[in-house]
């Protein structure tokens, strides 16, 4: 009978968890999001649905998600297959390559206004090169197109790491015998990573994916150390509402908003990256 219950007792703590520190904050957002004065209806979403820069930050962060999350997939793949090629150093590469995942999302803005910003590293430099006569405000509304590749270039390395730490693991787990077969049967190089590599680590992409998407609809401190509100997206205006605007009600609709967004996508890299049991048979 012990035995029998064992795996529950075991599990408990981590529903607990969830219960109390996402459970909860989600059913409180919820009833917030659809409360309308004594009763429940869509008054805050439509409220949300008028704001002046709802139509801006719903583009800003669909955008920002499908430039970055491929971006970071790409880079951290690449980098993770260099490591599997590395022999001395490679711990050595794998740390500094994971640096980022230390710092904060607001020191990580930080560090890159100090490079954009009129008096940054990226202005004294084109100076020095005769590229430039006086600075320029690369993060200022005049310059819409620059701000959105600055917020993209931080959040490339800020978070690339984090695809980076979990694709190294999944590639540790494929068998080297599998690459050593396929090449003795004169298997190039891109059609062992087309057959071998890349089906076996679809269980990593599709975990790395989910995570990454999921916090790219959220992101927040990156984008406002180093614009403001010149690129609105849906977690900043969330924040607005709630700390400018005082009114809960309205963030409460942009978080259930970004909530729906994430779990679109999370069915959809489950659908679509789905492993298959005769992968590993």
């Amino acid at each position: 009978m012990k035995d029998r219950y064992l795996p529950y007792l075991l599990i408990l703590p981590s529903v607990l968890f969830l219960l109390v520190f996402f459970g909860w904050p989600l059913l409180s957002a919820l009833v917030l999001a659809f409360r309308e004065g004594e009763g429940v209806g869509l008054g805050n979403f439509r409220r949300m649905a008028q704001d002046l820069y709802f139509g801006d930050a719903l583009r800003n962060t669909l955008l920002l998600t499908a430039i970055v999350v491929p971006l970071q997939l790409a880079l951290a793949l690449a980098m993770g297959l260099l490591l599997e090629r590395l022999g001395r150093g490679r711990d050595l590469f794998l740390y500094f390559w994971t640096v980022p995942l230390g710092i904060s999302d607001l020191a990580a803005g930080i560090v890159w206004l100090s490079i954009f910003t009129e008096r940054g590293y990226l202005n004294t430099l084109l100076h020095a090169l005769g590229v430039l006569e006086e600075p320029v405000g690369w993060l200022t509304y005049e310059h819409p197109t620059a701000l959105f590749l600055a917020v993209v270039a931080a959040e490339v390395w800020r978070a690339t790491p984090l695809v980076l730490v979990i694709l190294v693991a999944g590639l540790q787990l494929i068998p080297r015998e599998l690459h050593e077969a396929a090449e003795v049967f004169g298997a190039t190089p891109w059609v062992r990573f087309r057959k071998v590599t890349l089906p076996l680590l679809k269980p990593s992409i599709q975990t790395a994916l989910i995570l990454r998407t999921v916090l790219a609809f959220e992101v927040f401190a990156v984008v406002v150390a180093l614009s403001g509100r010149n690129l609105p997206v849906l977690a900043g205006e969330a924040y607005f509402w709630y700390a400018d605007y005082q009114n809960p009600g309205v963030a409460a609709a942009y978080a259930v908003l970004i909530l729906l967004v994430s779990v679109a996508a999370t069915l959809f890299y489950l659908r679509a990256l789905r492993v298959r049991e005769e992968v590993y048979g």
